[in-house]
């Protein structure tokens, strides 16, 4: 008895599939299928990257303004890091060096020699905030336009890419005929298991 019900339940296992990989396959070509490759070759390498820029990376290969565009965005990106590196570095060295700075004040003893500290280090914080202030103001800028251009650019792709997704969606219609089909040989085996004394 045992066997038997094995064997109809694989019988049914492998009419399913047979039925949905004839049913479903691809009438178009399109990016999304093109770029299933590559996901599944980046999955296996431990790389994930995701479906949009797959996508995108498929619809660029035969279009040399997208590519050309494509190539100015990830080129401004690495032109502000390094823009803003040497300033970031100087930056970040001067304010840690005023924060230690007053954090040692604070293990001085002596009222007069502390008071003359905390002076000179005010008035070299203050002149030093003069003179970088409108740099601040200027690397604020630069990152909000880098942020901004991120922000179009991801847009971008994405209204590039949905009517690669919507011709894969047609490419592979999901229609529920099979699923109903196997849903009554469930039932019917289902059926038969009850009926078993």
């Amino acid at each position: 008895m045992k066997k038997i019900l094995f064997a109809s339940v694989m019988a049914l296992s492998l009419l399913s599939c047979k039925e949905n990989r004839t049913e479903n396959a691809p009438i178009v070509e399109n990016a999304v299928d093109n770029a299933k490759s590559s996901i599944s070759g980046s999955l296996k390498s431990g790389r994930y990257e995701n479906q949009i820029d797959q996508i995108y990376s498929e619809i660029i290969k035969n279009d040399k303004n997208l590519k050309a565009l494509d190539d100015k965005v990830q080129k401004a990106g690495q032109e502000t890091q390094k823009v803003l590196q040497n300033y970031n570095k100087v930056l970040s060295i001067s304010e840690s060096y005023y924060r230690e700075a007053e954090y040692q004040m604070k293990s001085i003893t002596d009222s007069l020699i502390k008071k003359q500290v905390e002076t000179a280090v005010k008035t070299s914080a203050e002149r030093y905030n003069l003179k970088t202030g409108n740099i601040k103001v200027l690397i604020v800028q630069i990152n909000k336009n880098n942020e901004t251009l991120g922000n179009l650019y991801t847009a971008f792709k994405i209204r590039k890419t949905l009517s690669e997704i919507e011709k894969f969606q047609n490419a592979h219609p999901l229609k529920t005929d099979s699923l109903e089909s196997f849903i009554k040989r469930q039932n019917k085996l289902m059926e038969e298991l009850k009926n078993i004394k």
